[in-house]
């Protein structure tokens, strides 16, 4: 298995469906189901009627999780780039390829 090249945290671009162009930060990864949840990005709504623990009901909304390959790492200017694992001082590093960052 290999590291993961987008972490909880990371801010990144959505690449394709119905919020490309979009940003915002990872919330989490599901790494047996390749899909990460992203801040504001894909939101659905669900209904709920009136019980005992909710008695005003309402409207949930939440955000679902994408396919990982649906999304990249954002780069300082906001763009999206690829992630590549370098070795520097002796640690494994993440580092974006545009513009050589660490992340």
């Amino acid at each position: 298995m290999s590291a993961a090249k987008i972490k909880k945290g990371d801010k990144v671009v959505v690449l394709a469906g119905k919020d490309k162009g979009r940003t915002g930060a990872v919330l989490a990864v599901l790494p047996k189901e390749d899909k990460v949840l992203v801040e504001g990005i894909n939101v659905h709504a669900r209904h709920r009627k009136p019980d005992q623990s909710n008695p005003q009901g309402g409207i949930d909304r939440k955000p679902a999780p994408l396919h990982i390959s649906n999304v990249a790492v954002a780069d300082k200017d906001g763009k999206p780039t690829r992630v590549r694992f370098e070795d520097r001082d002796g640690k494994k590093v993440r580092v974006a390829v545009k513009s050589g960052e660490v992340l």
